[in-house]
Order: C-alpha cells, then sequence, then structure tokens
C-alpha cells in the first residue's frame, strides 16, 4: 500500500472553509444545491486525513480550535449585525431564525468535524463538538441580547393580558431558546427570564387587584380571579416552561387572594356571610376553590360558616321559645307541637349545611369541624324549660307511634331516624336522651302504641353505631320483653284450657317484663276488685309452673281493661285503665260514693285518686256525675254513677292523664351520672395509683364525655365522697394529689 499524500494545514483548511461557506450560504437561503454523498464525504474524508497523519502533521487540535473560530466568525460576521439593527418582536424573529440556523450549522460541521469527537475529545475529554457549536451563541448571542429579549417577551405577555392578540407560537419559540441554551439546566431560563416575569406578574396583578377590590362585589372578584389563573395556567401550557406553573400561579393567587382575603370574605353586601345568607352555593363553590389554593385561605372562611350557622341555629331557639311562650296560656300540646316545628327545622337546618360541606366544601374536614362545632351550640340549648335531649326522645316518639302528629312514608320515616340520630351526636346530655326515649318506647310498645316494630328496631341500631352498645342494651331488653311475653300468653291460654277448675273468669293478657331494663314505676298495693283478684291469683299459678325463683311484682299503673258500661240508653264498652277499672267497679255495689271513701277503698295516693276521678267525671266522657258540679276535684265531692250517659260510639277510650315525668327523669339520670363518676374516677385511680386535681377531672371529662358533659363541681363532690368511703385519700404533703387506696 503507497504511503498517503501528507496534507498540509493551510491547503487542508481551504478546502474545509469552501464546504463550510457553501453551508453559510445555504443558510442565508441563498440558491445553492444541497449537499450531497459525495461532497460529504470529501469534506469527512479530509478531516479524517489531517487528524490521522503522522507528527507534526497531526493537526487535531488546530482543527478543534478552527471548528470553533468558524462559528465565532460567523456569528461576529453576520448574526449579531442583523439582530442588532432589529427591535421588539422583529428581534424575537430574527433571534429564533438564527438560532434555528446556528443548530442547523452546528449539526452540519460537527457530521464534517466528526473524526474529532470519537478519538481526539474522547482521549483529551474536551468538551463535544455539539455542545463547542451551542456555547459559541451563548456566549456570543445570549450574553448580549438576553436582556432585550426578556423585556421584550414580558412586554408581549402584559399585551396579551390586556385582551390583545400576539404570535403565541412566537413566545413559545423565543422561551425555548432560554430552556436549550443551558444544555440540560434550567438555570438561564430561571435567572434571566423567569425571576423578571414572576416580578412582573405580581406588579401587574396587584395593580389590578387594587382596583377590583374597590369596584367589584365578592362574587364578580372571584370570578375575574378565576380566569386570570384559568388563563395563566394556559400560558404555561402554550409558552411558558411547565416548571414555571407552581411559582406563576403562587405569584398570581398571592396577588389577587391573599394579599384582599379578610377585605374579600367581609365585603358588607357581598362577602361570605351574604353569600351564605342568599344560598348563593355556585359563589361560595368557587371561594372554597380558590381559597383552597392560598395557605391558610379556608381558615377564615370555616370560622364564618360557623359563625353564620351558629346564628340560623340560635334563631331557631329563639323563634321557638317565642312561639311556646305565646302558647303557654292555650293548651299544653300546642306547645309541645311548637317544639316539635322546631326539631324539625333544626334536621332541615343540619341538612341544608351537610349538603354545602359535602357540595360546595368538598367534604373538607375544617368545615365539618365547623358544622360540628356549631350545631353544638344551639343543640344544647333547652326550649321553653325542656332540653334538647327530651326534644329529640319526643320527636322520636312521635315519629314512632300510632297516629303521632308525623305522617311518613317508611323510606321518610327511615331517612328521617337517620337523621335525628345524626343530631344526637351533638348533644352532650345523651343519657338524658336515652332515659327519656326509654320512658317513651315504653309506653309505646306497653300499650301497643307502636306503629312499626321494624322502625323501633332500626333506631336502635343506628344509635347502638352511634353511641355504643351500653347505650342501647336496656332498650334492646325491653323489645326482646315485650316479644317474649307475646310467646308467653299462648302458653298461658293452653295452661287454662287444660285446667279447666282455675278459670279467672274474664280475659286476661299478662306482660312479664325484666325489672333492670324498664324504667322505675311507682307501685302501690292497689286493692283490687274481687273479679281482679282471681285473675292475679290464676296467673300466679301459672308462673309458678314454669319458674321457682322469680318473684312478680304487679304494677297496676300500667294495666289496660275493657268494661261493659249498661247505661239506660245502650251498653257501651269503655277502655280504660286499671286504676280506673277498678274505681268504676267500686260503683257496682254502691250509688253514692264520696272521696274519702273512693280513696280509702281503692288504697291509692292523693295525686292518683284525683287523676283517676277526673279523667271519670270531668273530662269529654262523664261516666260519673260529680257533686258540686266544678271543673277540679276537692276531697269533699260525692260521685255517683251517671246512667244517663251516652255516646254515638259503642266503644269509647276514657284517656287517663300520664303524670309529667320530665322531674323522675331528671332525678333519675343524676343518680346514675353520679354512679358513673364515681365507677369512672375509681378506674382512673385504679391504673393511675397516684394522680393529681387537674389532671383527674381531665381524665373524667375525657372518659364520660361521650355520654354527658360531667360538672367539675359533681366531679369534686364525688371525690370527696369517695375519700370518705375509703376508696382514694389525700396526700398528707399535697392537698391537690391523691392516692387510690387498693
Amino acid at each position: 500500500m503507497k504511503d498517503r499524500k501528507i496534507i498540509i494545514l493551510e491547503q487542508g483548511w481551504d478546502f474545509m472553509q469552501k464546504g463550510i461557506t457553501k453551508l453559510k450560504k445555504i443558510l442565508e437561503g441563498y440558491p445553492e444545491p444541497q449537499f450531497n454523498s459525495e461532497e460529504y464525504m470529501m469534506l469527512y474524508t479530509t478531516i479524517y486525513n489531517m487528524c490521522t497523519q503522522k507528527p507534526p502533521h497531526d493537526y487535531s487540535q488546530q482543527l478543534y480550535d478552527k471548528y470553533r473560530e468558524s462559528f465565532e466568525e460567523y456569528i461576529t460576521s453576520t448574526v449579531l449585525p442583523s439582530l442588532r439593527e432589529k427591535h421588539d418582536e422583529f428581534m424575537l424573529r430574527e433571534l429564533v431564525r438564527r438560532w434555528s440556523n446556528h443548530k442547523v450549522m452546528v449539526r452540519w460541521l460537527s457530521r464534517f468535524f466528526h473524526y474529532l469527537d470519537r478519538y481526539f475529545i474522547a482521549r483529551r475529554s474536551l468538551p463535544p463538538l455539539n455542545e463547542v457549536g451551542l456555547a459559541c451563541f451563548r456566549d456570543l448571542v445570549y450574553t448580549e441580547v438576553n436582556g432585550k429579549v426578556r423585556d421584550a417577551v414580558i412586554s408581549l405577555i402584559d399585551q396579551e393580558r390586556e385582551g390583545e392578540q400576539i404570535d403565541r407560537a412566537l413566545l413559545k419559540n423565543v422561551l425555548d431558546i432560554f430552556v436549550e441554551i443551558g444544555m440540560g439546566q434550567m438555570e438561564f431560563y430561571e435567572n434571566d427570564f423567569e425571576l423578571s416575569m414572576l416580578k412582573d406578574t405580581a406588579a401587574y396583578y396587584s395593580r389590578k387587584a387594587s382596583n377590583w377590590i374597590l369596584e367589584d362585589s365578592c362574587p364578580d372578584y372571584m370570578l375575574k380571579a378565576e380566569e386570570c389563573l384559568k388563563k395563566e395556567k394556559e400560558r404555561v401550557i402554550i409558552y411558558l416552561h411547565g416548571s414555571s406553573e407552581p411559582k406563576l400561579l403562587e405569584k398570581v393567587q398571592h396577588e389577587l387572594l391573599s394579599v384582599y382575603a379578610t377585605q374579600l370574605l367581609e365585603k358588607e353586601h357581598s362577602g361570605c356571610h351574604a353569600l351564605l345568607r342568599d344560598d348563593k352555593v355556585v359563589d361560595l363553590s368557587r371561594m372554597y376553590r380558590l381559597f383552597s389554593k392560598i395557605p391558610k385561605g379556608l381558615e377564615p372562611v370555616s370560622t364564618m360558616f360557623k359563625q353564620h350557622v351558629t346564628a340560623e341555629g340560635t334563631t331557631l331557639v329563639k323563634q321557638a321559645e317565642d312561639a311556646a311562650s305565646n302558647k303557654k296560656a292555650e293548651k299544653r300540646d300546642v306547645a309541645g307541637l311548637h317544639e316539635q316545628v322546631f326539631v324539625r327545622k333544626v334536621i332541615e337546618l343540619h341538612d341544608k349545611y351537610l349538603a354545602y360541606v359535602n357540595d360546595c366544601f368538598s367534604n373538607h374536614t375544617l368545615f365539618h369541624k365547623a358544622l360540628k362545632e356549631a350545631f353544638e351550640v344551639f343543640c344544647n340549648k333547652g326550649v321553653a324549660g325542656s332540653s334538647s335531649a327530651e326534644l329529640l326522645a319526643t320527636y322520636c316518639d312521635n315519629i314512632l307511634k300510632k297516629g303521632g302528629s308525623e305522617k311518613l312514608s317508611d323510606e321518610a320515616v327511615e331517612d328521617t331516624l337517620d337523621k335525628v340520630v345524626k343530631l344526637l351526636a351533638y348533644i352532650s346530655d345523651k343519657d338524658l336522651f336515652a332515659e327519656f326515649y326509654r320512658k317513651k318506647l315504653a309506653r309505646r310498645i306497653l300499650f301497643d302504641k307502636s306503629a312499626n316494630d321494624e322502625h323501633e328496631r332500626s333506631i336502635l341500631t343506628k344509635l347502638k353505631q352511634q353511641c355504643g352498645g351500653q347505650f342501647t342494651s336496656k332498650m334492646e331488653g325491653m323489645v326482646t320483653d315485650l316479644a317474649l311475653a307475646k310467646e308467653n300468653q299462648p302458653h298461658f291460654e293452653e295452661y287454662l284450657s287444660n285446667n279447666s277448675n282455675v278459670s279467672p273468669g274474664i280475659d286476661l293478657t299478662v306482660t312479664v317484663l325484666t325489672t333492670g331494663f324498664w324504667p322505675s314505676y311507682k307501685s302501690f298495693d292497689l286493692n283490687l276488685p274481687a273479679e281482679m283478684v282471681k285473675c292475679v291469683e290464676v296467673f300466679k299459678e301459672f308462673y309458678q309452673t314454669k319458674t321457682k325463683h322469680r318473684k312478680l311484682t304487679w304494677m297496676y299503673s300500667l294495666g289496660t281493661c275493657n268494661l261493659n258500661g249498661k247505661f239506660e240508653q245502650k251498653t257501651v264498652e269503655l277502655i280504660v285503665t286499671t286504676y280506673q277499672a277498678s274505681a268504676l267497679l267500686l260503683f257496682n255495689s254502691s250509688d253514692r260514693l264520696s272521696y274519702q271513701e273512693i280513696m280509702s277503698q281503692l288504697n291509692l295516693s292523693d295525686d292518683d285518686v284525683v287523676r283517676v276521678l277526673h279523667s271519670l267525671s270531668c273530662a269529654k266522657y262523664k261516666i260519673l256525675i260529680k257533686e258540686p258540679n266544678t271543673k277540679t276535684i276537692s276531697p269533699t265531692d260525692i260521685f255517683e254513677f251517671n246512667s244517663k250517659f251516652t255516646d254515638k260510639m259503642r266503644r269509647i277510650k276514657i284517656p287517663l292523664p300520664p303524670v309529667d315525668e320530665k322531674k323522675k327523669v331528671i332525678e333519675d339520670v343524676d343518680k346514675d351520672r353520679r354512679y358513673a363518676i364515681d365507677a369512672s374516677i375509681v378506674r382512673i385511680m385504679k391504673s393511675r395509683k397516684v394522680l393529681g386535681y387537674q389532671q383527674l377531672v381531665m381524665e373524667c371529662v375525657e372518659q364520660l364525655g361521650r355520654m354527658f358533659k360531667p360538672d367539675v363541681k359533681a366531679i369534686k363532690k364525688r371525690i370527696e365522697d369517695l375519700i370518705t368511703r375509703d376508696y382514694l385519700e389525700r396526700d398528707k404533703e399535697n392537698p391537690n394529689l391523691f392516692r387510690y387506696l387498693a
């Protein structure tokens, strides 16, 4: 193989220079044919030969330098002058064209000089050709024009913000230069463009916001703010770099929302309170969307929501109070009706604002908390002397009993019960509700007034989920008792049919209850009429056959009785209580009886005798005639059977007004609370052994808080009581420290 002819640097470079000049002409748009493969190969081979000659003719280093000089010469002679003579948008277009051409030039030259990249650069660890080419543009062009370019771009962005049409594609191309010039790093984009753009954005929106806050209502302002944020997001998508989005939106949110948050929310006729008052659901949703984006933005909104709901609820309490006091002069029942309306309105209020929390405020915990705290404020206020716990229990009773004032379909009943149980969560005296509910449940199921057993069981399930098994255990026991009693009745009837010698003489149904489950009732030794004494004896004998170890206590105050009243015109069946029946049966053997005689023969208390006689002689149905004929019962009255009585119905129920048990319920609950506090203190002290007074009270309140809010004075009293009963002792040194005595 012949030795290759040595190419001298000048000679080789002249040949290369021709190729480079052709490339420049193509870039400048002169009519020059493209490189064909033969030309390309010649240029590549020349470089290859010049780099592979033996020293001193290996011109790798010189060619590497000349490569860079080619760019520098082209930029200085052609690119910079063309940029310097143009301004604003024209300068931007020229820059984009020049950058595009430059990248083409780098691509072609680095192909011609490719052999350098493969060996010389790799061995010496020098910057690769592509990098050298781009660095020339950066150092010579970018460094000179970036300030002007940045200002021109920002000016165009501001024009677009003002609604003018701009060439977005141009901006995208210009900003790509800031990114590409960093060759993988974002520092040029961030330092030379983004910082100034963000500063300008802040100033722009600060000017806008200061005018809008004075001119616009809160909803209009929020609409504009939302629109601005949307447009800035679009801007990022169309021509800014994606990394700018969080920074840009943060700036806009700060200027439009954070700075004016308080002013905006408190605008007199259109702020947060006004939107809540006028049910502006769409605006409230927008408020949530906007304020959730700024730090701690939702806190003032949730506070206002809480204030608004509290005010609405307190207004309901006041309305109910006023309605009740207006009706005080009239019948008590009507006042009760107003309290029912109050509970219904509270449920509606809860529905409304729970929907707000779910829909407008995206179920955010802050708003759930605000709603809870607001309802806790007014749900624990009483109305006309009745606590909310009692009102809720009465409301449930109305829904669940036959002929209650609430006429609802099955689905509506279920739905309403759900809502009542939700309201119960806000009431601190849950134990008081339980006791009232139990009293009313007892009346419903004992006197067969319950409209639907399914609903009775359903609400117990709901209460159990909400308040725990302990809360409903007695109520569940009551329902079970009734079911067992119903099963027991056929056995009793079978016993009677099998033993013909033990007939009670009248139809008898007995309901056996378990003492622990049911509310406590006063039991009097009523002197039963002879007809009934036999019944009691027969049932006792039957019950002895079932169990030997249980003692029956008869609750005559809960019994009912059907009597036939033989009046002159016709016989009428009277449905009465056992007390009323006993009083009426006295008149089978006497025509006239005085109050004192009736009282001694029945062996009942004054109050009960007055109630019974009033229901029989002064109410709607006058079965007895009273002398003197007044509306009240006094100990000197005389009574006789009214044989002239008649009624268009063949069967009538004579109601006996129930005793107002509110006082007794509250006393019972107070007694139970004392036991609960005792148990809680002992539990805490048993595990802690030694504890300070404050800590003990705090833990006790926390433990009992699910059922009721214990009064600190009551806890103090119970601690003293436990000390006297030797469960605890005070520390000798520190009287505020207690020890547990095992």
